[in-house]
């Protein structure tokens, strides 16, 4: 059996100076790091990849559940500290360089490892939207997505129109994101400016990469001028006459002096079937 590592609920140390070139923020409440490792609802038989460990703290409550861990870490020096924290645990393999230089199912491999695996991350704020799409658009991407983002950026991801946002419908095209609880700014090391939260994402197995393309071609011409009316929109996003993207919204069903932000997924999905149909070609 892989050696567990049993954590207090005692504040976690940091023999390490933050890099703000990392975009580095360590978490500093045990309680949290285990709320984020129970959020991914692990077993001893799954595959974790995590992304950016750091000082190892979140990695050691993904150990305890038994789980096999692939942490990959960009920063040279605490990739060493890294290996040697976890040179006797066997279910934990630490890799070194930057995630999204290399697919997530080399990753795996490197630590010989293999698919379905979950993702578990508390990640720099400045690469969210990167990081999820790197996740969601791979080849083999993960059953499960557990982050730490800032609130902010928690509240986009499940966003429901009338509020809906790019980001948000960007995410839900490939799964089902919701928020596991909210996390203050004063858990982190250094303090950040904002409060964070926790965010899972379940990926639908049976969403068609094929057809990603057209989808998010549509829905950023659709955002793309948010304060337009969604005719004017497509037809300027989509290079269409305005009777084209009338044309378009009409097979659609729907009006097209409607906004972006106030379209469903569906909705979204029709429209852009309806367009790779008659134009994606044009």
């Amino acid at each position: 059996m892989p050696r567990s590592q049993k954590i207090s609920d005692t504040a976690v140390s940091f023999p390490h100076t933050p890099r703000k070139r990392f975009g580095q923020n360590f978490l500093a409440d045990r309680n949290i790091l285990k709320k984020i490792a129970a959020a991914a609802e692990l077993a001893t038989t799954d595959v974790v990849l995590e992304i950016g460990p750091g000082l190892g703290h979140l990695t050691r409550a993904l150990a305890e559940s038994g789980a096999r861990v692939a942490a990959v870490e960009v920063d040279r020096d605490l990739f060493h500290t890294l290996q040697r924290e976890f040179e006797n645990t066997r279910n934990v393999h630490v890799l070194e360089g930057d995630v999204l230089q290399v697919p997530p199912s080399e990753w795996l491999a490197r630590a010989g490892l293999e698919p379905p695996y979950a993702v578990v991350a508390n990640i720099p704020y400045y690469i969210t939207s990167a990081i999820l799409r790197y996740l969601l658009e791979a080849d083999i991407p993960p059953t499960r997505i557990v982050v730490l983002v800032q609130r902010e950026v928690a509240q986009q991801l499940v966003a429901q129109p009338p509020h809906a946002n790019l980001l948000g419908v960007s995410v839900q095209y490939y799964g089902t994101p919701r928020i596991v609880g909210v996390v203050p700014a004063g858990a982190f090391h250094p303090r950040p400016k904002v409060d964070s939260a926790i965010v899972r994402v379940d990926v639908s197995p049976a969403r068609s990469r094929e057809h990603a393309g057209h989808f998010f071609r549509v829905v950023r011409a659709g955002f793309g001028e948010k304060r337009k009316q969604l005719g004017n929109a497509l037809a300027h996003g989509l290079k269409l006459t305005s009777a084209r993207a009338q044309w378009l919204l009409a097979r659609a069903h729907i009006d097209p002096t409607r906004r972006a932000e106030t379209l469903a997924l569906g909705e979204w999905e029709m429209l852009a079937r309806v367009w790779s149909e008659n134009f994606s070609e044009r």
